[in-house]
């Protein structure tokens, strides 16, 4: 594990993921009006659990060592089910995606905070302040 790995824990990658999730919910809201088209969200929870679980794995120390564990597989989409059915067949619902955008982009702004935060902290700690 190197510097940057330590000081910024897994944040880097939760800020990843949340940009991801931004980009899925934002295409939803440009499809609202696009026939058949199935409204996506990505299980933040469940991808950052399998990051989480995988840094814990062990890890070969030597370049003779086995690779270990095994690839999941698991894919982190998941379409979204509609409270009303539209005759089109589209499942956005413009309130419902524009409702977890805001949410979305809200955890987005508390981790990149996060993130400043520990940055600025790094660099105190640099300066000798």
């Amino acid at each position: 594990m190197n510097l940057i790995e330590r000081a910024f824990g897994l944040h880097e990658q939760a800020l990843q993921l949340r940009a991801q999730r931004l980009e899925l919910l934002s295409q939803n809201i440009a499809n609202a009006d696009t026939p058949n088209f199935k409204a996506r969200d990505l299980d933040f929870k469940a991808v950052f659990a399998e990051i989480n679980d995988s840094s814990r794995q062990m890890a070969a120390t030597h370049r003779r060592h086995y690779p270990v564990g095994e690839a999941t597989g698991t894919d982190p989409m998941r379409y979204r089910v509609p409270f009303n059915t539209a005759f089109d067949g589209n499942t956005v619902e413009l309130g419902v995606e524009q409702a977890h955008y805001g949410k979305a982009a809200s955890d987005y702004q508390a981790t990149l905070a996060f993130l400043e935060n520990r940055v600025s902290s790094i660099r105190k700690a640099l300066r000798g302040e």
